[in-house]
């Protein structure tokens, strides 16, 4: 039986829940993630099927070119600002959403680290995880 991966913001305003598993999850330290998270990566769990992700409530979004050159979609809630979920313009079927925001954040197990060329020494992380200096193809 698959468990469910559900969590939400911080107010309750807005919750999204899936049975589909994660196809990655990885920290991410790009610029961009660390500016949002104010810390020196954010962390995502990606999944394939946008459709499939049931989210109940209204988001936020605001848009911006990732280091990869490609749009990211933000998703916050407008009332207490939590990031919940990012897509992306140049592939719309994945949805990722914030480690942090799951109600079981221990489910999150990263396999990964992205942009480990805008890492700093200061925000280290498991040294065991295969490191990228950008996105892998696939």
């Amino acid at each position: 039986m698959t468990k469910t991966y559900a969590g939400g913001c911080a107010c309750g305003a807005i919750r999204y829940a899936t049975s589909n598993a994660p196809i990655v999850e990885s920290h991410c330290q790009c610029r961009d993630c660390q500016r949002r998270s104010g810390t020196g990566h954010s962390s995502y769990l990606v999944f394939s099927d946008r459709a499939e992700m049931k989210i109940d409530g209204e988001a936020a979004t605001w848009r911006v070119a990732g280091d990869s050159g490609n749009e990211k979609v933000h998703a916050f809630c407008p009332a207490c600002g939590t990031p919940v979920y990012l897509t992306f313009a140049a592939m719309p079927d994945l949805i990722a959403i914030h480690a942090a925001s799951l109600d079981d954040p221990s489910r999150f197990e990263p396999k990964a680290v992205t942009y480990t060329v805008r890492g700093h020494a200061w925000a280290s992380l498991d040294p065991s995880l295969q490191k990228f200096q950008r996105m892998p193809a696939n």
